[in-house]
């Protein structure tokens, strides 16, 4: 395999809850920021406000073209609970080329 960056990424995000991931996939989805969001039951530990916090959450796997990053970073912070969402992006190194144009087909311009 030749490592190339293709433009798209997946992008992480964590919630609360699975009605919030529901709610921000679509959002996402409808504004045309994301092809897929694939949305998982977590385990997350981590520290806040001094405090080591062990909690349920629900993790998106946002399938997007990465020139949107801004956009769609800019809607998830308007529609999320959290004072300080997860919203990191993974480069797409390699992919099927028709999943590809697919992708690049369901994000940003005109729908079909």
């Amino acid at each position: 395999m030749t490592e190339r960056l293709t433009g798209f990424g997946v992008v992480l995000v964590t919630t609360a809850s699975e009605t919030e991931a529901e709610h921000l996939a679509i959002a996402l989805l409808n504004d045309r920021l994301a092809a897929c969001v694939s949305i998982y039951p977590i385990r997350s530990i981590y520290r806040w406000q001094g405090q080591i916090e062990n909690e349920r959450e629900w993790q998106l796997a946002i399938k997007t073209d990465l020139k949107q990053f801004e956009q769609l970073s800019a809607k998830i912070q308007e529609l999320h609970s959290y004072a300080v969402p997860e919203i990191i992006a993974l480069p797409l190194v390699a992919g099927s080329q028709t999943y590809l144009d697919w992708l690049a087909s369901h994000t940003g311009g005109v729908s079909e």
